[in-house]
């Protein structure tokens, strides 16, 4: 099936039109926070610290609430979490008119709170693309999300440092609470098949036996527990590095203005474009696993080169920082290329490889079990970023990842040794 024909199902076409517009509106208010806290602390500890932070609630949940994203009815769950979304920003948008602003502490409050809806939403949402669309097409249906939420990416920091230059982080709490309100709108009209299977009685037991199968289906699943073991590493490297590392060489070495913060947003968002429109053949025709280690190798190497960058030996050679920030705009947009192929062909592959009412068990513990060392990262990239040269950092970052890259390349193709389009389950024994 073509993305075309896709697009003219009415329940695939309503998802994606949801979270584009939740993602609009909560990448516009990443955007402002991120920019509203270095103009408030100027520290990448800080700002480290408040991304770190939500990890937290996200271990300690994740497994509960992938259970319960199996057992209650997914299209009920996500309309009521994006309406509760909606009125807790609008709630800290009242609070910001009140005091005038918003304290570190209470941004670490909203930051926890958003992320415990999130952490719910992930796990109800996970099942509901592999419902409504066949498995043989789950691959169209991936690039074409990641094309349109690519986009939403695209916009969200140009409308976003638009709102935040003109009207302030209150205007951006605002139109996220609309546009969570809007998401939650348009997701009531999506059919839903009903796969969740909830309990006759809800109970420790009940929570521990699904709890447990979800744990064999993983254990099993030679595909998952790899991309696991890669995911740990990859991500104590890779997500300080987008959340943290890019965000502080941006804003406080090269000294971008708001609107060139936006421009670099945009510019990477704009490689998440075009990545699914080149890569679908390539992403067919050849093995998850070779692509996962010749993506997120040339990843690496970029990183490395990246890392010039922000030296004073770079900076001195061009008369404003419109030169150093276009070469750090041009490398980050071959960097979103390659981690988006990556996405992609991973995303596909785990949503053929497990069952439908385990999706959210399934879905939620591995994405917890690869988050585990992201907090660490964070916290351990962002003291260094203010204790070592910024290309330092980096130069270490890109090094942890090529090592991992280089002992994952066996395993990853073993494990991965069937295309990505075949749409079989994997079950092999560890």
């Amino acid at each position: 099936m073509t993305k075309k024909s896709l697009l003219k199902q009415r329940d695939f076409t309503l998802l994606i039109f949801g979270n584009l517009v939740s993602l609009l509106g909560s990448n516009m208010q990443q955007f402002a926070l991120s920019l509203y806290v270095l103009d408030l602390t100027g520290s990448a500890t800080i700002f480290a610290s408040i991304l770190s932070i939500s990890v937290i609630p996200r271990l300690i949940l994740t497994p509960i609430a992938g259970v319960f994203g199996d057992w209650f009815d997914r299209k009920k769950s996500i309309v009521f979490l994006d309406y509760l979304n909606s009125g807790l920003i609008a709630l800290f948008g009242i609070l910001f008119f009140i005091n005038g602003g918003l304290s570190v502490p209470l941004i670490y409050v909203f930051v926890i709170l958003l992320e415990i809806t999130e952490i719910f939403f992930g796990t109800a949402v996970a099942g509901i693309k592999p419902s409504i669309v066949r498995s043989e097409d789950l691959l169209e249906a991936n690039s074409l999300s990641s094309l349109v939420m690519s986009i939403g990416n695209l916009l969200a920091p140009v409308i976003g440092a638009t709102i935040y230059v003109s009207f302030g982080m209150q205007a951006i709490l605002i139109v996220n609470a609309i546009a969570f309100a809007l998401s939650a709108f348009s997701e009531m009209f999506i059919n839903v098949p009903k796969t969740n299977k909830k309990p006759d009685k809800i109970s420790l037991v009940a929570f521990k036996k699904d709890f447990l199968a979800g744990l064999k289906i993983i254990r099993r699943n030679k595909f998952i527990t790899t991309i696991i073991g890669l995911g740990t590493f990859v991500n104590f490297a890779i997500s300080p590095l987008f959340s943290i590392g890019l965000i502080f060489i941006t804003k406080e070495i090269l000294g971008a203005t708001d609107f060139q913060f936006g421009l670099f947003q945009a510019v990477f968002a704009s490689s998440m474009i075009i990545a699914p429109i080149i890569s679908s053949k390539f992403i067919k025709e050849t093995n998850v696993g070779k692509i996962c280690h010749r993506s997120l190798t040339i990843v690496g190497i970029l990183v490395l080169i990246v890392a010039i960058v922000p030296t004073n030996l770079l900076i001195s050679q061009f008369p404003s920082n419109v030169g150093p920030i276009t070469l750090f705009l041009i490398i980050c947009f071959f960097v979103g290329i390659y981690v988006t192929i990556t996405n992609i062909s991973v995303n596909t592959m785990f949503q053929q490889s497990i069952p439908k009412d385990s999706m959210g068990r399934v879905g939620s513990v591995s994405q917890m079990l690869m988050t585990i060392t992201v907090p660490i990262g964070q916290m351990l990239t962002g003291f260094l970023f203010d204790v070592l040269p910024p290309g330092l950092v980096v130069v270490i970052i890109g090094i942890i990842l090529l090592i991992t890259m280089k002992a994952f390349q066996g395993p990853l193709v073993r494990a991965t040794d069937t295309p990505v389009q075949t749409g079989e389950v994997i079950t092999s024994e560890i």
